[in-house]
């Protein structure tokens, strides 16, 4: 089973760029992007957005596990 972890924030930091900004950028709503570590759900625009503005894949938004279980 996969376990899949957003980490947005951490990427923002490392790029130096704040939600706000990033906000500006693709289009996406500032409290989405807010929320967006905090979700399990994601819309599929917002994701492409975000991955294009930050020049990333979708994949690199999160972080994926696998579980032995």
């Amino acid at each position: 089973m996969l376990s899949v972890k957003p980490k947005l924030n951490s990427i923002l930091k490392n790029h130096g760029i704040t939600q706000m900004k990033l906000a500006e950028m693709p289009g996406v709503p500032q409290g989405s992007i807010s929320q967006f570590d905090k979700n399990n759900r994601h819309e599929t625009a917002h994701l492409f957005t975000i991955s294009k503005a930050l020049n990333l894949p979708i994949e690199d938004l999160f972080e994926v596990m696998e579980n032995e279980e």
